[in-house]
């Protein structure tokens, strides 16, 4: 495994993303999409103002710099517009695992096929470059669209746990958890993300 990797500035692309590390400048485009209440909804908390967006932004830099998590912004190669946010979170290296997560994207990008794009970026550089064995995923158990989202990607249905965090109403919800193995990726690179192969 190459835990270094982390400690660098990871850039990754294909025909219809491009990821970059998030404390790029461009982080301050998130401005344009990120006060829509709908994608706070399953997130734990929520972003709704400018100082909502600094507190965001500087708390996921300060995350990152304390190794708790790799995050990306993620761009729309179509329009060259900051579509969202996603990252490796959890990040545990002496297991060699980490939890792909955190994503959200703005309204006009869902449901674009920018999702898959971006996993696939994520899922083939954690497994192929970084040498992670497990990467997981998750989803509240009400979050319908993420679930079947994460379920396209092939990982398989682990378990659900309950009272799994509280969201920002002081509400206890439930999580959903998914993942993909090192020895299965190869094969399911081949059988749901050849698309992207050929860049």
């Amino acid at each position: 495994m190459k835990p270094k990797l982390l400690k660098t500035k990871i850039q990754l692309e294909n025909d219809r993303v491009l990821l970059l590390p998030f404390e790029n400048e461009r982080n301050e485009e998130l401005k344009e999409i990120i006060f829509d209440k709908e994608i706070w909804e399953f997130m734990g908390m929520s972003v709704n103002n400018e100082q909502g967006l600094k507190n965001y932004i500087s708390k996921t830099i300060k995350d990152k710099n304390s190794g708790l998590c790799y995050p990306f912004l993620v761009i729309d190669k179509l329009t060259n517009k900051v579509a969202g946010s996603t990252r490796y979170g959890n990040l545990n290296t002496s297991s060699q695992k980490c939890e792909i997560g955190w994503t959200w994207y703005g309204t006009e990008f869902q449901g674009s096929g920018i999702n898959k794009a971006c996993k696939y970026e994520l899922l083939k550089f954690g497994f192929e470059e970084i040498g992670f064995r497990r990467i997981q995923f998750s989803a509240d158990k009400a979050n319908l669209r993420s679930l079947k989202a994460i379920e396209k990607l092939g990982a398989q249905k682990e378990g659900v746990f309950r009272n799994n965090y509280i969201a920002s109403n002081g509400e206890s919800r439930t999580d959903v958890y998914y993942s993909i193995i090192k020895n299965e990726w190869s094969e399911l690179k081949n059988e749901l993300f050849s698309e992207f192969e050929t860049y």
